[in-house]
């Protein structure tokens, strides 16, 4: 029979209602003729939870004990959703991210999946078992129990249906699918009935909280179709797949927004070689990802450098920064944590020249000043004050014609 992953998010197993609910739609995948592997996110808020009561203990608590305590949310999902589905007379076995065969590095709180080993899984679907595992989670060479970070169970289900050669990845959620725009901030926004492995992998980093972007990756690496769609209802979704599967109809697909921004400026950064390596590297050495990168050239042999990274790293970059300043004799450090980045995404931008100006001229004919510019072939970003990003959203949306079902 063809392997069927679905994966289910915590909104989707809050409660005994939502499990059972849940439980239903796997045994009707079962009976439709698959063998089901389902991965499971931790119940509601439990992780959130479960990170405050590590902060009454500690502020900065051991990342590797972190792991040890976020991994039980969601051996209890798995755990429930497997007596609701034995309850109702199906063989069933959960697992753990370890006994699901995912296999990481040891970048603890945000490990990357290095290999699956699927063997167990398989040896488990062959015997007629429903198999549920849980995401966010595995183990690395040392058998320690590592997490992937926030949405890590979409880069679990995706690393396992790359890895059983699955028909199909379904990742349920709260919503129905990927929107040209956040529906909750713009009401004309237009679900998309599909979108290519680079637009959504833009719109995932830039904002859009709809998949984790390290799962569109392995998707587009491994030619592994996603199926976005609601746990709480059986409309279908959004389509995640292969650009040579597009049609390249529109020009822009989505803009979205992003507020999890910190803007650092390095300040007469001396101007030699080694110096950005130096400073990029003890950055990516804490698992720190850096955006919108700018070096300005100055008089004299020094340079100002600009990047931007998430609020979630501030602290740590602080820290970091603060250690080589001194050390590299950059003048001053700057921070700027009330900014927002406003991005539009689309494969069409690559043959029609003119975007990015629309862009701007409409930024500009709401007021609203443009501080770092950062493009790719297929997006373009702006990092502008967090009180205007929602006036930008907006307006870009309509300049686009977002809303309706063919614009330019």
């Amino acid at each position: 029979m063809p392997i069927l992953v679905q994966k289910y998010g915590g909104s989707s197993v809050a409660d005994v209602v939502r499990l059972k609910a849940v439980a239903q739609r796997i045994i009707q995948a079962k009976r439709s003729g698959y063998n089901v592997v389902a991965v499971v996110s931790a119940q509601g808020d439990t992780t959130d939870e479960l990170i405050t009561k590590a902060k009454e203990i500690s502020q900065s608590p051991p990342k590797r004990e972190l792991d040890m305590l976020l991994s039980t949310g969601e051996q209890i999902s798995i755990a429930l959703l497997a007596m609701a589905i034995a309850e109702e007379g199906h063989a069933v076995i959960s697992l753990t991210g370890a006994q699901g065969g995912i296999c990481t590095d040891s970048l603890y709180t945000r490990a990357k999946i290095l290999r699956v080993d699927p063997a167990r899984v398989k040896k488990e679907l062959s015997e007629g078992r429903i198999v549920i595992v849980a995401g966010f989670q595995g183990i690395n060479d040392m058998g320690d129990i590592t997490t992937l970070g926030r949405g890590g169970s979409d880069t679990t289900a995706v690393a396992l249906a790359a890895a059983l050669e699955a028909r199909a990845c379904e990742i349920y959620t709260d919503v129905d699918g990927v929107y040209t725009a956040d529906p909750r901030l713009v009401p004309t926004a237009r679900k998309l009935d599909e979108i290519s492995h680079g637009e959504m992998l833009e719109l995932a980093s830039l904002g859009a909280a709809i998949l984790q972007p390290r799962a569109v990756e392995l998707a587009a690496a491994w030619g592994v179709t996603i199926h976005v769609r609601s746990s709480f209802g059986e409309a279908l979704g959004t389509l995640v797949k292969g650009d040579d599967q597009m049609e390249k109809q529109r020009v822009v697909s989505g803009v979205t927004r992003d507020l999890n921004v910190v803007k650092v400026m390095l300040v007469d950064v001396p101007d030699r070689p080694g110096v950005a390596h130096e400073i990029f590297s003890a950055l990516a050495a804490e698992g720190i990802n850096v955006d919108m990168i700018v070096q300005t050239t100055k008089q004299g042999p020094v340079t100002d450098l600009l990047f931007t990274i998430c609020q979630d790293d501030y602290a740590l970059t602080r820290q970091l920064i603060g250690e080589l300043r001194e050390k590299l004799g950059i003048t001053n450090v700057l921070y700027n944590d009330r900014l927002a980045k406003v991005s539009i995404v689309g494969a069409g931008m690559m043959s029609n020249p003119g975007v990015a100006a629309a862009m701007f001229g409409t930024l500009a004919e709401h007021g609203i000043n443009i501080e770092v510019i950062s493009t790719s072939e297929i997006k373009v970003s702006c990092l502008i004050e967090a009180c205007k990003v929602e006036t930008a959203v907006k307006a870009i949306h309509d300049r686009f014609r977002l809303g309706e079902e063919l614009h330019v």
